[in-house]
Parts: C-alpha cells; structure tokens; sequence
C-alpha cells in the first residue's frame, strides 16, 4: 500500500486501520503486551499483579480484545480449579518491534516532554 492511499484511507471515519490502532494502543493494552513480552507464559493474578493499577474487569476486558484480535492466546485447563494462561501469539510478536520502538521513544524524550508541560500549563 502506498502513502497516500493510506492517507486517505485513515481518515474514512470507518477505517479498520483506525479501529485496529486505537485497540492496540490504549495504555492497558499496550502494558498487558510489553508484560507478556517479559514473561512469556502468565496467569490472570500474575498478570493483575505486574500490572498493579488495573482492575480486574479491565484486565479482563483488555486481554479478551488482544484475544479477538490474535494477539493474545488464552489457553484454559481442565483442572480443578480452573488454570488459565496467556501468552503472545506470532501476530502478538511481530507487534513487539513497534512497540518497542515506540516506549523506547517515549522513554527517549519523557525529560523533554515534562519540561515542557510545565511550561505549557495554563
């Protein structure tokens, strides 16, 4: 796809690259993939934990989008009581490069950025 075929095309009010995005680039989302980057294989308390300020609905909310997306597989046991992990598929992996450039990025100018919201406040 060229440029600005896609110029055009994510500014369509239905485009799926923008429901694509704005899935996957909300902050819960992005921190439940860079954790399971850390740690490959994850239960939903260990996941709740490393992640400390999500609640659990929005853990659960947050995992089944990834989920309906291909980006997380949910893999469930029949034991008593239930287990139930989560992992990255390849579609997950593949968006890690991106991702990571993007928090390298953020982290690259977080003093820049916080300068200049101090001087930019009303």
């Amino acid at each position: 796809m060229d440029a600005d075929k896609l110029k055009d095309e994510i500014f369509i009010k239905n485009c799926p690259i923008r429901n694509i995005l704005s899935r996957i680039s909300d902050k819960w989302s992005i921190l439940t993939i860079f954790t399971l980057e850390q740690i490959p294989v994850m239960r939903f308390g260990e996941l709740q934990r490393a992640i400390p300020d999500i609640s659990q609905k929005m853990l659960t909310v947050t995992l089944r989008t990834l989920e309906q997306d291909g980006i997380v597989k949910r893999q469930a046991y029949a034991e008593i009581p239930p287990k139930v992990e989560y992992s990255l598929t390849e579609r997950g992996l593949s968006l890690l490069p991106h991702l990571n450039a993007l928090i390298y990025w953020a982290k690259e100018q977080m003093d820049d950025i916080m300068q200049d919201r101090k001087h930019n406040t009303l």
